[in-house]
């Protein structure tokens, strides 16, 4: 399924997101059909387009909205980054234990807190992660999430231009 969803209320702080529609399948064909099939002054009128990482949406915008920004959209943005922190703790657990984590493994209690945003963070959760990132070995891992913790941090700004 391809959503496609008008996202101007949003970006301009006047309301909420507007379903535009919702079309069977997902491809670059899919996509591109329906840009093709809107009024060339409504396409005219649209400056970016917010979308995951398929390739197909980013070729269809191209090649139909020429004009238009093409934009990873903020939650594909931080689960990128998510999957980021997830990999490198993984990888040093295998470095570290030679084996994947167990349940009482520092970063396997710890993996579901390093994606807590900091300021979100109760005083256990900050602890938890003091002591974790007191261990030398966890240095990669902290390093990750350290820009995971600024990416979050950036989309969660008041003002685009401070998050930028």
């Amino acid at each position: 399924m391809t959503v496609i969803v008008d996202l101007t209320a949003v970006r301009e702080g006047t309301g909420t997101a507007r379903l535009l529609d919702m079309i069977p399948g997902r491809s670059k064909a899919v996509f591109k059909t329906w840009l093709s099939e809107r009024d060339e002054q409504w396409k005219q009128g649209i400056e970016v387009v917010a979308m995951d990482g398929f390739t197909g949406f980013k070729t269809a915008s191209a090649e139909e909205l020429p004009d238009a920004v093409e934009v990873l959209d903020p939650f594909h943005v931080v689960k990128l980054g998510s999957d980021a922190l997830d990999k490198s703790r993984q990888r040093v657990q295998r470095e570290q234990h030679g084996r994947r984590g167990l349940k009482d493994d520092p970063l396997y209690k710890a993996r579901r807190t390093l994606t807590v945003g900091l300021d979100l963070a109760i005083e256990k959760q900050k602890s938890r992660l003091e002591d974790l990132f007191a261990e030398p070995a966890y240095q990669p891992v902290q390093l990750v999430w350290s820009v995971y913790q600024r990416m979050v941090d950036a989309y969660r700004q008041p003002k685009p231009e401070v998050g930028k």
